[in-house]
């Protein structure tokens, strides 16, 4: 049966479309009026696609759960890159009293062909000094490269395609000296290690180069065998970034500091999307945190609020498989939404975050994204949301699941790290 979507109330909710996140010239766009938000019905998670409905963990995991990656394939994200890589590692640095003492800090360059001049990725890795054995680990990617995590001279600048900035002075799509420590603010490192926790994070340009390029940079230039124009379910970046992550879970198998079982994937923003989808496809890691990651990410398509599936793929056609774009301005006729994306994560813990004053990631469809994955949740025997209200402001739920609004925008603050970190002690310990 499908699963008509609530008309959630949102206590203590003050969505003004005057304090959004929108990019300049877009917000006539965009639609931030509950009232106008289109009567929508989503697909039944718990129904294969011959109709039988499902009742076990079991049927879930034998079948609907490879239909719904299959779903999402055909019309979202694309297949993921195919073909033989031949990862070879190279300790770039080793930095064993980094953070005023706190971390060990590596630096650990990822070649993906025998050749050196080939595409590689660059691992920054933080592990606690004063903890023994194997740590649990946050494994992520960023923007503007590793410098940008930490003001420290010696941290290599990456050499990758960076999307120019001018108050960072980058020009010529090529990193400066004023990027670093530049995403520092992102990235709780002290709160992190001194939970226990080691990080791991790769500038995601050294995967694939965030611009419309035709797939000829990056992996595609080893792995995309053709110059022909993409297949219509061929993966786009977002594909090609959770690709990057699983090979990095690949490294960290054979990592002496870090408890490869015990990865959390996360993401902000696009890259946010980029973890449920890399969660989804990779279930080897242990847990799944998306940050405000809005259309495409945590937020049904199909309420149309803040960004909408027509805006995203004219804007980052390179994100997507070409397929998604049938349900530009045409959401309804998406054969899944986004808390299908969502319920790949279980019974694996899963966290979505959202922001008040970020409409244009719609905080209300990434709550009910979450929402919407219960039944999965629920058929392990575990506790999703416990109802279709949205919390306070800056009052977290914790079960199986977690969610929480906080004040401020689109950005990720010490405030998400507090809760991250107190999710993962309840489920990585």
């Amino acid at each position: 049966m499908a699963q008509l979507a609530s008309g959630v109330s949102v206590a203590g909710l003050a969505l003004l479309t005057s304090l959004t996140c929108v990019p300049a010239g877009i917000a006539q766009e965009a639609n931030y009026d509950e009232s106008r938000v289109p009567k929508f019905v989503l697909p039944d998670l718990l129904q294969t696609e011959s109709g039988q409905p499902v009742t076990t963990p079991e049927h879930w995991v034998g079948q609907r759960r490879a239909e719904v990656v299959r779903l999402f394939e055909q019309h979202v994200f694309g297949r993921l890159p195919t073909g033989d890589v031949m990862l070879r590692t190279q300790l770039r640095s080793s930095v064993p009293d980094a953070l005023q003492g706190l971390a060990h800090r590596r630096e650990v360059t990822v070649y993906l062909t025998p050749d050196d001049a080939g595409p590689k990725m660059e691992l920054l890795i933080y592990t606690p000094r004063d903890v023994k054995g194997k740590v649990p680990a946050f494994l992520g990617l960023n923007f503007n490269g590793n410098q940008a995590v930490e003001a420290d001279p010696r941290l290599h600048m990456t050499e990758s395609w960076v999307r120019n900035n001018k108050e960072l002075g980058i020009e010529n799509n090529r990193a400066t000296e004023a990027t670093r420590g530049s995403e520092a603010d992102r990235w709780d490192l002290e709160r992190i290690i001194k939970a226990g926790y080691g990080l791991v994070t790769i500038y995601y340009g050294d995967i694939d180069p965030d611009f419309d390029d035709g797939f000829q940079n990056g992996i595609h230039a080893i792995l995309r065998k053709t110059a022909a124009e993409r297949e219509g379910d061929e993966g786009g970046s977002i594909s090609a970034w959770a690709w990057g992550l699983s090979r990095a879970l690949d490294v960290l198998q054979t990592d002496s500091e870090i408890d490869a079982s015990r990865v959390a994937v996360f993401g902000h923003s696009r890259l946010g999307k980029t973890s449920l989808w890399a969660g989804a496809t990779d279930e080897r890691f242990a847990m799944v945190i998306s940050n405000n990651s809005g259309c495409g990410g945590a937020a049904l398509s199909k309420r149309a609020f803040g960004e909408t599936v027509g805006r995203i793929n004219r804007v980052f056609p390179h994100w997507f498989c070409v397929n998604h774009r049938k349900y530009n301005e045409n959401e309804q006729a998406l054969p899944l939404d986004h808390h299908m994306l969502i319920a790949l994560a279980a019974p694996r813990p899963v966290y979505v975050a959202s922001a008040v004053e970020d409409e244009w990631a719609d905080p209300r469809g990434e709550f009910l994204g979450l929402y919407h994955a219960g039944p999965v949740y629920s058929l392990f025997g575990l506790k999703p949301l416990p109802s279709d209200v949205m919390p306070e402001l800056n009052q977290p739920i914790m079960t199986d699941v977690g969610y929480h609004i906080r004040s401020g925008k689109h950005d990720v603050t010490d405030y998400d790290w507090e809760q991250f970190l107190k999710f993962a002690d309840k489920h990585l310990r």
